[in-house]
């Protein structure tokens, strides 16, 4: 019986080999857990394009919406192991979704493989032409001065633009009343005439208001200053430490072989390093990031551990 199970075991390793070493055979699928047409289907099928290339298999960009991004990021979990089904998803699912709704089906660190870490997409910091602050420390002056007085838009309760703008009065020691929205772009009107004092928005749907004159951006939540609008400063240039950007990755269910993850992890750096796509990506307000899977891992735990500690501190909810 040992014996047997020996040569079992043995079986099973040479398969996985002998599959890792002709991955990949066929298509490939990969899961956006968001609608088409969206920023993340926009950046999965840029991104796809170049990754079949150095792969040498065509890639199906598969939508599958719902639920704040559950339903997507749940098929990416049950696929089977294969290296044939991806998942390129966001920090809302992985990091501020569990936070959020711990009743999640899936346990966003032990039930996927992570990859890579394709690219990340800053906020900028939005303020009316009326605003007596022309830049972020005055800003927090004022804000300091006229506690509850102020108020911020988001784009609705639990949203990156929500918990962006709670840590950033948590670490600058301002008081201001929260007004959501469904959507930040519902907000944008009254943000122009003044009944909106601050909004934390994308940057590539918030810079355009900027630069026609109607708005004035007072930083970036980027760690350090964009190449998205190098002009800005970083908020970490007033508020040391402070980060706060949307993180775009690719995962594979949990057990995929180290030798998928390996090719799967080359093959998207490779892409990533294409000028054109760097270009397509900087058009939807991303920075191509890259890296080993290790350091995305890290990336996904210090996000994770960060929105954790804002929601519970702050009293945040998705109601």
């Amino acid at each position: 019986m040992k014996f047997k199970t020996l040569l079992g075991l043995l079986a099973v390793g040479l398969s996985l080999s002998v599959s890792a070493q002709t991955w990949p055979a066929k298509p490939l699928r990969l899961v956006v857990p968001f609608p088409a047409g969206g920023a993340t289907d926009i950046l999965a099928r840029a991104l796809s394009q170049e990754l079949s290339k150095k792969l040498g298999q065509s890639i199906v960009v598969d939508n599958k919406p719902g639920a704040g991004g559950t339903i997507g990021a749940l098929a990416g979990a049950q696929a089977a192991p294969d290296g044939y089904t991806l998942l390129l998803t966001t920090s809302s699912t992985h990091s501020i979704g569990p936070a959020i709704n711990p009743r999640i089906p899936y346990n966003a660190e032990t039930d996927f493989t992570p990859i890579v870490y394709v690219a990340s997409s800053p906020q900028v910091i939005l303020v009316p032409l009326s605003s007596p602050a022309k830049n972020l420390r005055e800003f927090i002056d004022h804000a300091r001065k006229n506690p509850g007085r102020l108020n911020y838009a988001s784009s609705g309760n639990g949203t990156i633009s929500n918990l962006s703008t709670e840590n950033f009065k948590a670490q600058s020691g301002t008081f201001l009343v929260h007004i959501p929205y469904r959507g930040t772009g519902l907000s944008i009107a009254d943000l122009i005439s003044g009944k909106v004092d601050v909004l934390f928005d994308s940057i590539v749907s918030g810079m355009p208001h900027v630069r026609d004159g109607k708005l004035r951006a007072l930083a970036v939540t980027s760690p350090k200053r964009s190449a998205l609008a190098p002009e800005l400063p970083a908020v970490s240039e007033v508020l040391p430490g402070f980060e706060s950007v949307t993180w775009f990755g690719v995962f594979g269910p949990r057990g995929l072989s180290p030798e998928i993850v390996a090719r799967v992890n080359q093959a998207v750096n490779a892409a990533l390093a294409e000028p054109e796509l760097k270009e397509r990506f900087a058009r939807l307000g991303a920075e191509t990031t890259g890296g080993t899977p290790q350091a995305f891992a890290t990336v996904v735990r210090s996000e994770s551990a960060k929105w954790k500690k804002v929601i519970t501190e702050r009293k945040i909810t998705a109601d």
